[in-house]
């Protein structure tokens, strides 16, 4: 037997491919597929089955493409209504793979169909779970995402996770391994750990939803505080998830098209598609195609640009640096976006060469910000998290999370200047070629953002730890 567990990072998600005497099982396959085909011949191993946990929301899964690439069914636990071929398990039910068994617990509660996965050893002992978005490392799934339970509250689903959790997984041995489908990053929860592995026993010792004399009013009041609003591509990706999708294959010819400047100025004019450039934000900076939204592909691209764009729908045009082509059509891809209309031949740099307009965003350094600025005169938007925000900040500066953006945008004053700053820059890179799409000139971006800011004098307030601030 052999568990692999197949992390990515841009995502914060893991699949996970299982071996045993000449079969495979597949668990929350990523969208590209080709992977996987090509380990499965490396290993002379047939694909027996490919195992859904839920409806993901947060990603678009490989399951329709992977099984029809080698017939293995798509497994899903009860009340999961698909409209391809697929099988909704009964509770309990057992599945072979080589000399191992997968057993279907149904874990309701993030979504009514969550299933978590029972892995059976060769020697019939409990080896490990997979567990999908019911149980993470130090967290649970959030109660508020399930799109078949519309006729429920967050609160009777976290209610329902309650009890999921403690009559099927904390009734598990100690020693069962934990293999979750997140880690710290994903919006499929609140405070995941950065680790991606763990046991029954050391989760039933570190997580706050896991006490053992936790009450049922007690859960639900902690798993439903402090949510913020999920991303608006998230119900999207749940029904690319339950009613099928175009081939990957498919949606990558589409991506890699690539146009000459004048074809691909043309082709914005005429299909309105957002002009999506991928590049790093020193780059972007110096100088971008007009109307041109910046997100690295070097952070966390597919779930920014879910949380930005939305619309998977959208049609796209891909400005990036040459050969990073496939790499930015597979991760628009995972979070469903897979409306591109090809990309710029030669990246921006063909685009300066052909005399084609340009524009830059005014960027300095924390240094130079340090000399300019006037604290209690100067506006400052701050567009970290709140979390981030209320650990340390600018004195006198405004939180104004990126996230958010399409809200708070509204209410600036296109006369009044303002510095805008994130951690690091990667964030406010966004937010500054999202102003400048609308039409706003009256800021200045801070390179380095907060991390080349608490390095200078300018005055801040006192650090607070961010575990109290999250409490």
């Amino acid at each position: 037997m052999q568990i692999e567990q197949i992390y990515t990072g841009c995502l914060a998600q893991g699949a996970y491919y299982i071996t045993s005497n000449g079969e495979a099982a597949i668990i929350d396959p990523l969208r590209e597929t080709q992977p996987y085909l090509d380990r499965l011949e490396r290993d002379g191993v047939k694909l027996k089955y490919i195992f859904e946990t839920h409806f993901h929301a947060d990603f678009v899964s490989g399951h329709v493409d992977l099984s029809r690439q080698t017939g293995a069914p798509i497994v899903y636990g009860p009340n999961a209504t698909c409209e391809f071929d697929c099988i909704s398990a009964k509770d309990g039910q057992e599945f072979s793979i080589g000399n191992i068994k997968i057993k279907v617990l149904h874990t309701p509660g993030h979504t009514m169909e969550s299933s978590t996965f029972l892995l059976i050893d060769e020697n019939g002992k409990d080896h490990a779970i997979f567990s999908g978005d019911t149980l993470f490392i130090g967290d649970v799934g959030r109660p508020d995402l399930a799109q078949k339970a519309a006729h429920m509250t967050q609160e009777e689903l976290a209610a329902t996770l309650f009890h999921s959790l403690r009559d099927k997984i904390m009734t598990l041995a100690d020693d069962v391994i934990v293999y979750p489908a997140h880690g710290a990053g994903s919006a499929c929860g609140k405070n995941m750990s950065k680790e991606t592995v763990s046991t029954i026993g050391d989760q039933k010792a570190t997580n706050y939803a896991l006490r053992a004399n936790m009450t049922e009013a007690e859960f639900i009041q902690e798993v439903t505080e402090g949510l913020l609003p999920p991303p608006a591509y998230f119900g999207m990706n749940v029904a690319m998830n339950k009613k099928g999708y175009d081939s990957f294959e498919n949606v990558l010819d589409l991506g890699m098209r690539a146009l000459s400047p004048s074809e691909f100025e043309v082709a914005a004019e005429e299909t309105g598609a957002l002009l999506l450039d991928t590049r790093k934000n020193g780059e972007f900076a110096k100088g971008f195609i007009p109307q041109s939204i910046n997100i690295g592909i070097d952070g966390d691209f597919a779930p920014w640009v879910g949380a930005l764009i939305a619309d998977v729908k959208q049609p796209i045009l891909i400005i990036c640096e040459p050969g990073q082509e496939e790499e930015t059509v597979t991760r628009l891809s995972r979070v469903g976006f897979d409306n591109l209309i090809g990309h710029l031949a030669g990246g921006f740099d063909a685009w300066a060469k052909a005399g084609k307009e340009i524009d830059t965003v005014n960027r300095i350094s924390a240094e130079q910000f340090a000399k300019e600025v006037k604290i209690g005169e100067s506006k400052i938007i701050d567009i970290r998290k709140e979390s981030e925000y209320c650990a340390e900040h600018v004195e006198e500066s405004y939180s104004k999370p990126l996230a958010a953006i399409n809200e708070w945008i509204k209410d600036i004053n296109p006369k009044e200047h303002f510095y805008l700053h994130c951690a690091g820059g990667y964030r406010s890179m966004i937010a500054a070629s999202i102003l400048e799409a609308r039409g706003f000139r009256n800021f200045t971006e801070i390179e380095g953002g907060f991390n080349a800011i608490a390095k200078t004098d300018v005055p801040k307030t006192d650090f607070v730890c961010k575990s109290k601030v999250l409490k």
